[in-house]
């Protein structure tokens, strides 16, 4: 029966494999625990933007095509109009690519590699508490010198280790459906409405994943459809093929993602809005520092990094929702993209870490100036 081990993670979802990975490839003894059983499903767009593959592959894995269904770049959608921009081809084995992979296969994915990387899995077990250098499972205790909570935005581990969450009041909800239909685009397109966005993102030859977000939380996918017409006119007489999953979305933080010999890592350590599609790759990305932190067993420097991961996604999240619920700021943000391509362009390329912000701050005057005069 184990009794000890290096690293104890508390929850297996992606952000908790990723981190039994990375602490693996330190040379470090690791147990992630799950109260559920692999493939795990969650409410997510199931779109990994080029710099969350490069961070995949920096944990050893790389999605083969048949894993999931690529995409080239991202498609803004309002009252008619239509702006585009494709990634920039520097990052990843997967030049200038995105891939959608479906939340289940992914976990599935990763969960076979934390196997044969030599994590121990103890799927199906519950945690019911943490204290110095001590996980408590139901009837047993197992030692841990380092204790790593992994489970989602709601962590009871943050509670244990007495880390706080700061959120911001404006909380959207977020509802996923799949839709049996040929993929129309090889973009991840996003629908600006009145009252939400709609996201579509193909993930196989056959198959669309549709979400929707707003601050209503009453509003579901159907009803969002309907003010959407460009996007209910592309899924007319498709039957659905999952049943619809709703989550709340928000920017959130946490003063410290650490304490003593506990640290967070993926929703626990904070969120950002969906509406960035870069949560996985963020966890990826804070798994491998914190790895490196728990090898050389000081984790001030994974709070450091933490922060500087996490201040693109958030503000490119602001940005983003700068235009939500304004259809006219919407035309002429897509007008503005539209005369000048290259701002759009340039702006995904700073979403996928491959523009400096010093560039991109010259690319935002360019952007207000144009939504001045479009």
């Amino acid at each position: 029966m184990l009794k000890s081990t290096d690293v104890f993670v508390i929850g297996g979802g992606p952000a908790g494999l990723a981190a039994g990975i990375a602490a693996r490839h330190q040379g470090l003894r690791v147990v992630v625990a799950d109260g559920g059983e692999a493939p795990i499903d969650k409410t997510c767009g199931e779109g990994l933007m080029p710099d969350g593959l490069a961070a995949l592959q920096e944990l050893g894995i790389t999605l083969k095509p048949g894993d999931g269904y690529p995409f080239r770049g991202i498609r803004f959608l309002s009252s008619g109009l239509a702006a585009e921009a494709l990634f920039p081809s520097t990052l990843s084995s997967y030049p200038g690519v995105g891939l959608a992979v479906r939340r289940t296969r992914l976990h599935q994915i990763m969960a076979d590699r934390a196997a044969e990387e030599g994590v121990e899995l103890l799927w199906r077990t519950g945690v019911t508490g943490i204290s110095e250098q001590e996980v408590c499972l139901s009837g047993r205790t197992v030692h841990a010198r380092w204790i790593v909570g992994a489970d989602g935005a709601n962590s009871r581990v943050r509670r244990w280790a007495g880390l706080s969450a700061r959120a911001r009041t404006d909380l959207r909800y977020a509802f996923r459906r799949h839709y049996r239909v040929a993929p129309w685009s090889d973009h991840m397109e996003v629908y600006w409405g009145d009252r939400s966005q709609g996201y579509a993102t193909a993930v196989s030859g056959e198959e669309v994943c549709v979400a929707v977000a707003s601050h209503d939380s009453r509003l579901r996918v159907e009803q969002a459809l309907a003010a959407l017409p460009e996007l209910n006119a592309r899924l007319r007489g498709a039957p659905a093929t999952s049943v619809e999953r709703g989550a709340i979305t928000a920017n959130r933080t946490v003063r410290c993602v650490y304490r003593r010999n506990v640290a967070l890592i993926g929703d626990a350590s904070g969120t950002v809005d969906a509406i960035t599609g870069q949560g996985l790759g963020l966890s990826f990305s804070q798994a491998v520092k914190l790895a490196q932190c728990l090898r050389t067993e000081n984790l001030e420097p994974y709070q450091v990094a933490h922060r500087r991961l996490a201040m693109r996604p958030f503000w490119m999240a602001r940005l983003m929702l700068t235009l939500d619920g304004r259809p006219r700021l919407q035309r002429r943000a897509l007008q503005a993209f539209r005369k000048r391509p290259e701002i759009f362009e340039r702006l995904l390329a700073l979403h996928v870490g491959a523009l400096s912000p010093g560039r991109a701050a010259l690319d935002g005057i360019s952007l207000g100036w144009g939504l001045l005069t479009a």
